[in-house]
């Protein structure tokens, strides 16, 4: 039986370093004793929220059994300022989406303002979302 059930988001835009910190997170769940059970893929991080949002939904309506959720991206520098606005709003609606149900959702989104080589350098976000999301199940359960 496993601890926690997590959810993951996960971002298809820059998949090659997505892809590499869902791997990470799928091993420091299991490391944890828990599974990531669902797998919501999303065209980029800007789009993260209303999975998130349906997620939730499911849980509360008892589709899916989930303790809490975990995000995963990347956002990198590009030519304009989009990459601040992305990172800026995405986070902010999930901070509010975590406190509106009541649900641990991690931040493992790495940039703005990152090279594609910082990307890559920073792939641990994965494992740092399940670590995040898992501790906050612990510490929730002490209140």
């Amino acid at each position: 039986m496993v601890k926690y059930n997590i959810g993951a988001v996960v971002a298809e835009f820059n998949y090659d370093i997505t892809h590499m910190m869902l791997e990470l997170a799928k091993a420091e769940a299991q490391v944890r004793d828990c599974e990531i059970t669902k797998i919501v893929m999303v065209p980029g991080v800007f789009d993260m929220p209303l999975a998130i949002k349906k997620l939730t939904e499911a849980d509360q309506e008892g589709r899916i059994d989930l303790d809490c959720i975990i995000t995963l991206g990347t956002v990198i520098e590009g030519a304009t300022d989009h990459d601040q606005i992305v990172a800026q709003h995405a986070s902010r609606k999930i901070a509010d989406l975590s406190l509106e149900w009541g649900k641990p959702i991690s931040l493992g989104i790495s940039g703005p303002g990152m090279t594609r080589l910082d990307a890559h350098r920073r792939v641990s976000y994965g494992k740092n979302a399940v670590e995040a999301a898992v501790k906050m199940c612990d510490r929730l359960q002490d209140i």
